[in-house]
């Protein structure tokens, strides 16, 4: 905060108890403009804390995600954005075009795939590998640029949903998509679950206590003991 208002606070303290011209309206006055300009300063500053303290604690780790799709390490990379670099590219080229990605401020936002990379990244996991926290800290960003990021995401892929998540029974890429869909449910399981390769959803049923047989079978990530119940949903048109 500025020490010229500060000291211009303090004159005007000063002045209004020594100077019986001054009247209680201009007091007001002044001291309504000091507070305006005082007002100022803190948003002009907007980080109130000492950047010292709070710079990260390793250095980030987005450049490895190039280094490990040019040497065909797929596997590191679906690790940390739970799909491969074709799927990616293809994601990045159909929302590269969106105004949300772009802006006119003297502060330029980051590249549209690095915000991508931070969202994979967090939508791909859960519990304390997904807090903004550790996304933060990983990508060698702020917290905030980690909101930002999935704020502006979202309103891109949103904005496909109508054009890319649906079955159209009268498209013949879509039939064979569902066919490819069904025969790789079979290979897996057995030809009973043909029909079950939409959505597959679940939810614990929490118990009051421990199982006395195999209890800590029961046990799950959420450090509680459940029971799983398993929902399919399933199109049947064979």
């Amino acid at each position: 905060m500025s020490s010229v208002i500060i000291t211009d606070l303090e004159s005007l303290l000063a002045s209004s108890e020594g100077t019986p011209y001054l009247t209680l309206d201009q007091t007001f006055v002044e001291f309504e403009s000091l507070i305006t300009a005082l007002h100022d300063e803190v948003e002009k500053s907007r980080y109130l804390v000492n950047r010292s303290q709070t710079r990260s604690s390793r250095a980030p780790q987005l450049q490895l995600l190039e280094e490990w799709s040019l040497d065909g390490d797929i596997t590191r990379f679906r690790q940390k954005l739970c799909v491969v670099p074709e799927v990616f590219a293809g994601i990045a080229q159909r929302i590269g075009g969106h105004p949300v990605f772009f802006n006119a401020s003297n502060n330029p936002q980051l590249p549209m795939p690095i915000q991508l990379t931070i969202f994979l990244n967090g939508a791909g996991h859960y519990g304390n590998a997904s807090t903004t926290e550790d996304l933060a800290e990983w990508a060698g960003v702020s917290v905030g640029t980690v909101y930002n990021c999935f704020r502006r995401v979202m309103i891109a892929i949103l904005q496909h949903h109508d054009n890319t998540i649906h079955f159209d029974p009268m498209e013949a890429k879509d039939q064979e998509e569902i066919h490819r869909a069904k025969v790789w449910v079979e290979s897996k399981g057995c030809f009973d679950w043909w029909n079950g390769f939409l959505c597959v959803d679940g939810s614990p049923f929490n118990l009051f206590q421990k199982p006395g047989w195999h209890g800590e079978g029961f046990y799950d990530r959420k450090s509680r003991y459940s029971l799983s119940s398993q929902v399919s949903i399933v199109h049947h048109c064979r």
